[in-house]
């Protein structure tokens, strides 16, 4: 997965489409990310010991990778990520539009 906690994105597909937000947690084996106020959903809680009222809470839920596009650092539009390798065989992340290295 080329997408990493802190990267900021734009989603491209669901009902937040347009918006961006930064990657809060990375889901790599279901190929989700988790961005901080997009794709909420309400969680109704039960009253317990601790909470004495019951309420419903608005909770992030993950999001595929396929519908969301990292943000060029440079211009700040969405662009596509490629690994390059650099002369020691280290991987690093370029921005396809800019070419500029990524974090």
């Amino acid at each position: 997965m080329k997408l990493k906690k802190g990267d900021t994105v734009l989603v491209i597909a669901g009902k937040n489409k347009g918006k961006s937000g930064a990657i809060v947690r990375v889901l790599p084996r279901k190929e989700m990310v988790l961005i901080d106020g997009m794709n909420l959903v309400k969680k109704h809680r039960k009253p317990s010991a601790q909470n004495r009222k019951g309420q419903i809470v608005e909770k992030s839920m993950p999001m595929h990778v396929s519908n969301v596009m990292l943000m060029d650092p440079k211009s700040g539009k969405p662009t596509r990520i490629r690994i390059v390798r650099g002369k020691d065989g280290e991987r690093g992340r370029v921005a396809v539009k800019s070419g500029e290295p990524l974090k």
